[in-house]
């Protein structure tokens, strides 16, 4: 396996896995909205597709090994939740009509498990801002359960995952599968740098087939 599409490739978390698997000796397909915005590197080839056509993103998929779908339908988007839920919809109906088998698919922390049962973002505390995207990977997550078909794996950042927590690359982690991994602080933290890491070792073990994992130090 050395050809992986990357979608959402110049997004926060698709950025640091198109590095993660050119250090590793990757070739990457890099779709994403506007392909001027990609790194130029040898090792890359950047494709301009809307994730919505899925004809077009399907062709686009041709090719590869496999695929890692970082898809945001953007924070600040108004319709962020219709339009995360089809977007990752329409990714997963393009995987399969291009043949592809395996798929690891990107998703919140928010679907993960406290200690009580509750799923974080049902908590009062959980942040009103990004809840609607949350609520579409929660949802969404449930939809891929369906799906036998593909080799897919949903991964959940930890909770504490943003540009506040990045930054290094320790290259190593822990896992769990419906609960954040935590600390002796009880904080669940991790870079990107670090997710990046944790999603490419996926790609080249395969631990997590058709179920979800989280990852934090």
């Amino acid at each position: 396996m050395k050809n992986i599409a990357v979608i959402g490739a110049t997004g926060f978390v698709g950025s640091h896995v198109v590095k993660e698997l050119i250090s590793r000796g990757y070739d990457v397909k890099a779709i994403v909205r506007d392909a001027s915005k990609v790194e130029k590197n040898d090792h890359v080839q950047a494709l301009s597709v809307d994730v919505s056509d899925v004809d077009a993103l399907s062709e686009a998929l041709q090719g590869s090994d496999a695929v890692v779908s970082a898809f945001n339908a953007g924070w600040s988007n108004p319709n962020l939740y219709a339009d995360f839920l089809k977007g990752s919809e329409d990714i997963e109906k393009a995987v399969g009509k291009s043949g592809i088998k395996r798929l690891i698919v990107v998703g919140g922390a928010g679907s993960l498990y406290t200690p009580d049962g509750t799923q974080i973002v049902d908590t009062p505390e959980f942040p009103a801002a990004i809840k609607p995207g949350a609520l579409a990977a929660r949802d969404y997550l449930n939809e891929i359960k369906k799906n036998t078909v593909l080799d897919w794996t949903f991964f959940s950042p930890a909770p504490e995952m943003h540009q506040g927590t990045s930054g290094i690359r320790k290259g190593t982690y822990r896992t769990s599968l419906e609960t954040p991994v935590v600390d002796a602080e009880g904080r669940s933290v991790i870079s990107v740098e670090d997710v990046a890491v944790a999603l490419v070792d996926e790609l080249e073990n395969n631990r997590h087939v058709r179920e979800r994992f989280t990852a934090a130090y």
